[in-house]
């Protein structure tokens, strides 16, 4: 193992900033790249702030393809397309089609089962060296689902026992003593004990940001728009800037393709929007993150305020918000929850990066050597930063880990 490899980070949210802290635990000289300070708007901004170690199961499963049009076509529902974007999403949507098999969800399943088994303890590593105090509650996160679509809740529940995934089944008295301020439109529920939220998922990353930094870490506000290679050591190109590096990890979430087109790899990374509101002073009508399953919604409480999160909207980087998408997740607040004020605030638009089996790409390029990536993490990225990062750093250190990484790798495609 080479010790003192200068290592560029591209990507300064979530994954970037962790996969940074972990290379410096290495010993290795990092710098961190992106087009904005970090946290700026980004998803590691926007999220839902939950750290979900028993989110293991995929949305590419057998019964989700008798659903989709039922969830586009109502108003309440989960899911949503910009129809401007559909030609350009088909060939995702028949990866993604063919990932639907119980095959595939169970390899899906498995193997983010055992990244996600080591997520919070990982997290734990980075945050035992910063001030955390009120940001982490470990109140566990609660689901609710009234009684459609039971046969999905059925299989969830069952892959979860299968797996070895963490889970408690809630009935109505249950849901009603630990949540008595929501409408009893549930039937039942379930209790993840050991899942955490964040109070304020920005301060956060700061928090982090401020470690690497303190730790000797730089940081670029530059837009890296293409890598090319110095006897295969690569060098970023930004408008008018370049530098060369040992190593490079693109870990810019949804905008990870633009680099990974340019490597000549054909990664078919595309984007779920999601969206937040705020509804200000409202945190106290909830413990806890409550997602109801039907609606494909959720709501936290931090700092901001009441943050209802959530949809999934299929339509690309460059689309603008969707007005409808925002006032599905108001009504769905109502709905849920009596006494929310008229008005929301902080209407945000963020970027998931999925891939059409649900697996990250966690590994070395398939074309070249030097370049690792680390994005692809859909609803997880939150969740999973601390251990990518981890499993990235060991990688380039040339460590070996007890983990099978075959099913991360971008050779896959």
């Amino acid at each position: 193992m080479e010790k003192n490899l200068k290592i560029g980070v591209i990507g300064a949210g979530i994954q970037g900033v962790c996969n940074a802290l972990f290379l410096q635990k290495k010993g290795y000289q990092v710098t961190l790249f992106d087009k904005d300070e970090p946290g700026n708007l980004s998803a590691s901004f926007g999220n839902a702030g939950h750290f979900s170690p028993y989110a293991s199961i995929p949305l590419n499963r057998p019964d989700i393809l008798t659903d989709v049009p039922a969830m586009l076509l109502s108003s309440s529902g989960p899911l949503a397309l910009k129809w401007n974007y559909v030609l350009k999403m088909i060939p995702w949507f028949l990866k993604f089609i063919k990932n639907c098999s119980t095959k595939n969800m169970m390899h899906t399943a498995k193997y983010m089962h055992q990244i996600l088994d080591l997520a919070l303890p990982a997290y734990d590593e980075l945050f035992d060296e910063i001030d955390l105090s009120g940001l982490v509650e470990n109140k566990g996160i609660m689901y609710i689902w009234n009684d459609q679509n039971l046969k999905s809740r059925e299989l969830e529940i069952n892959i979860r026992s299968e797996i070895g995934a963490e889970q408690q089944l809630l009935n109505q008295k249950e849901i009603h003593d630990l949540e008595p301020n929501i409408n009893k439109i549930y039937h039942a529920g379930v209790f993840y004990k050991k899942a955490r939220h964040a109070r304020n998922p920005k301060k956060i990353l700061l928090k982090l940001f401020d470690l690497f930094l303190k730790k000797g870490g730089k940081f670029l506000k530059l837009n890296i728009k293409d890598i090319t290679f110095d006897n295969e050591k690569p060098t970023l190109k930004s408008e008018a800037q370049q530098f060369t590096f040992d190593r490079v990890v693109i870990a810019c979430g949804a905008f990870s393709k633009k680099l990974t087109d340019k490597l000549d790899e054909k990664i078919p990374l595309d984007t779920e929007r999601g969206y937040h509101i705020h509804f200000k002073g409202c945190e106290h009508l909830i413990s806890r993150p409550v997602v109801f399953q039907n609606r494909g919604f959720g709501m936290t409480p931090m700092e901001e305020g009441l943050r209802v999160v959530g949809t999934v909207e299929f339509g690309g980087l460059e689309n603008p918000v969707s007005k409808g998408r925002i006032k599905n997740l108001v009504n769905n607040a109502r709905y849920l929850l009596d006494g929310l004020p008229d008005d929301h605030e902080d209407e945000w638009l963020g970027f998931r990066p999925t891939l059409p089996d649900y697996l990250p790409v966690i590994g070395p390029s398939k074309n070249h050597k030097n370049i690792f990536y680390s994005f692809g993490h859909h609803h997880l990225g939150w969740t999973l930063a601390a251990i990518s990062g981890k499993i990235i750093s060991k990688m380039i250190a040339d460590e070996k880990t007890n983990l099978n990484l075959e099913p991360y790798s971008s050779k896959r495609f």
